[in-house]
């Protein structure tokens, strides 16, 4: 972070663009529920993705190449297991049968949420990580330093991947999440009506207050998103173990383009159907990487190019041979 000190308008540039981008977003640009079309979706995307790139930029200019790579590697990294996200949160917004004009609203909320949550593993693991540094010890006749943290990470990632390549999509398609831990907490806390009102989130009938099934969707995406988390996070600490600037403008810029990329794919994601194999590949790698760190270091722009050979393969692959449900369509 030293480097950061001495430059604040790095800072200041991003966070100024974020805020300015929720004001937009929120209160200009989607100010009334609406369906978001391809159309609309595909110029948020162009947009988030420009404005990471256009960041990154400024990242290169001040504070150097081997940053600027950092940057690149986490926000691919982070976009890329996203799209994981992307498939559950169709399944939860079908299960509650959540009108179309009514899913933007809940994914902004759900990602103001991810803002905060993020931040407090990211800054809180980066504490973590400096104390569990072990004294340097002799191994194969090499001086290292083995960190406790890392490599507790970098075994669980593989493990990740490994059970990740092997998974089904049906274990979450019969998933009911009325039950999940975030829908628990607000039915355990607030009478909830049966339908919809609009696009609130409380409303007062017969004199009570009452929450709505609107509410309850946006704790559930919220808790799906904390699950993704538990992947996500430790993945990105493997590129920039020692800098949580890098490490969280990374995965905000990532997370806040997601919303936009859920109503650009959602018709289409039965044609990335390999995809999950390529971020099971792409888990394991991050994991081998943290475990071997102390004894071999892989380059930031090494695993950029790792990472983003594996992501394109895996796509050309799923549209080479596509799933059953393309065939059919």
């Amino acid at each position: 972070m030293d480097h950061l000190i001495n430059h604040p308008g790095v800072l200041a540039v991003f966070s100024v663009t974020v805020l300015i981008m929720l004001l937009l977003d929120l209160g200009v640009f989607n100010k009334k529920s609406h369906v978001v079309s391809n159309k609309e979706a595909l110029a948020w995307s162009v947009v988030w993705i420009s404005l990471s790139m256009l960041f990154s930029g400024v990242i290169y200019y001040y504070l150097g190449f081997e940053q600027f790579t950092q940057f690149q590697g986490a926000y691919w990294i982070e976009k890329a297991l996203s799209v994981d996200n992307l498939f559950v949160f169709i399944m939860v917004f079908g299960f509650f049968n959540v009108p179309k004009h009514l899913h933007h609203k809940v994914l902004f909320w759900g990602i103001i949420g991810a803002l905060i949550f993020r931040a407090i593993f990211i800054f809180t693991g980066v504490e973590l990580i400096n104390l569990t540094y072990l004294p340097e010890m002799q191994i194969f006749g090499e001086s290292v330093r083995i960190n406790v943290v890392l490599s507790v990470f970098g075994f669980f990632l593989v493990f990740a991947g490994i059970k990740s390549w092997f998974a089904h999509s049906d274990d979450d398609e019969n998933k009911d999440f009325s039950k999940s831990p975030g829908a628990r907490i607000i039915y355990r806390f607030f009478n909830v009506t049966k339908n919809y009102e609009g696009d609130k989130f409380f409303v007062k009938l017969n004199g009570k207050n009452l929450a709505t099934p609107l509410l309850v969707v946006v704790a559930v995406i919220e808790f799906t998103d904390l699950i993704f988390a538990v992947d996500s996070i430790p993945a990105i600490f493997a590129i920039a173990p020692n800098d949580p600037f890098i490490l969280y403008t990374s995965n905000i810029f990532a997370i806040l383009g997601l919303r936009a990329l859920y109503f650009l794919l959602a018709n289409f994601m039965y044609m990335f159907s390999k995809l999950h194999y390529g971020l099971a590949v792409i888990l394991a790698f991050i994991g081998v990487k943290m475990l071997i760190s102390p004894f071999f270091h892989i380059s930031s722009p090494a695993s950029l190019i790792v990472v983003g050979g594996i992501l394109v393969v895996s796509v050309i692959i799923s549209l080479i041979f596509p799933s059953k449900e393309e065939k059919a369509a």
